[in-house]
């Protein structure tokens, strides 16, 4: 991702093509180097941004490329993210080991399915609450490796990550709306900066792809109403149809046992708004014990229905 912002900025302004002229800093958050637990337990999504942050605040970088499905709904004060590169396909793979079975449906009762995101696996119950869902994390070779060796039946990942990586044909099949909701903005990539550095800013505005940055406008509104955390299986995804934008979201209980779900089309000046309506609308529908709930349970309770 980093690499791909480095391109763009220099097919925009060619005199950063000199040495020097941009430095990549890779960095290991917490979220990176811990693998062997599940998001949830480890506390939540600013886990990938906090060391960035940090860095940033310090002066010890000038922007910050991030996977936006990835940033919490708050920013830092002092920062900002105003851009957002083209987005790539938004949805799910999935990827079974003999590559015959191309739908969630169509798996054996009892078959296990390898994921750590308790979105997918609340879609994934709703569908045949017999299938087992375990934590899955690591990277691709990793997970796929674990797939081979018999370890699950089947695994999902988002499709952008995939092909980011040239690995797309590993995909059985990529999954619609109507069967796997995508995450708050999967498969866009934002750019974060210091809100009083003009000059990062000049360079990064002229990157910013508009219908990108306002789907994922609207989908985080939509997450910030909901005031989501990582115990509670929240989708949310917007795209622009014939001028206006769509967006459809679900919150669910982790064992797939209740889902809610809204659907929205409004002007594209409107998305923010249009999120935060839908977001408010499902809060009203599962009501204040659905969310209190979700807070009170620990992770190996909500693991536990699982």
């Amino acid at each position: 991702q980093a690499y791909e912002t480095r391109r763009r900025l220099i097919e925009n302004f060619p005199e950063l093509e000199e040495d020097g002229a941009i430095e990549i800093c890779v960095m290991k958050t917490q979220g990176d180097m811990i693998l062997d637990k599940s998001l949830m337990e480890l506390g939540g999504k600013g886990l990938f941004t906090k060391e960035l942050d940090t860095a940033l605040l310090g002066d010890e970088v000038d922007i910050c490329v991030h996977s936006m499905k990835d940033v919490p709904t708050w920013l830092p004060d002092g920062t900002v993210l105003p851009c957002n590169l083209p987005r790539e396909d938004t949805n799910d793979a999935f990827i079974t080991a003999n590559g015959e079975i191309k739908k969630i449906a169509d798996l054996p009762d009892n078959s296990v399915i390898g994921t750590a995101s308790l979105r997918r696996q609340a879609q994934i119950l709703a569908q045949n609450p017999t299938l087992k869902c375990v934590n899955f994390r690591g990277n691709v070779q990793t997970r796929l490796r674990k797939l081979d060796d018999g370890v699950v039946d089947a695994t999902l990942l988002a499709i952008a990550g995939l092909k980011r990586m040239e690995m797309q044909d590993c995909a059985t099949a990529v999954l619609e709306w109507d069967e796997m909701l995508p995450a708050v903005a999967q498969g866009a990539i934002g750019i974060q900066c210091r809100s009083d550095d003009e000059r990062s800013l000049k360079y990064i505005d002229a990157l910013n792809h508009m219908d990108t940055h306002v789907c994922v406008n609207c989908e985080r509104a939509f997450l910030e109403a909901l005031d989501g955390n990582c115990k509670t299986p929240i989708a949310g995804q917007a795209r622009i149809v014939d001028g206006q934008i769509l967006f459809r979201g679900l919150i669910a209980m982790p064992d797939g046992s209740v889902k809610y779900e809204t659907e929205k089309t409004g002007a594209i000046e409107d998305a923010v708004k249009i999120g935060k309506e839908a977001g408010e609308e499902l809060k009203a529908q599962a009501g204040d014990k659905f969310f209190e709930m979700m807070v009170e349970m620990s992770p190996q309770q909500v693991l536990g229905q699982l």
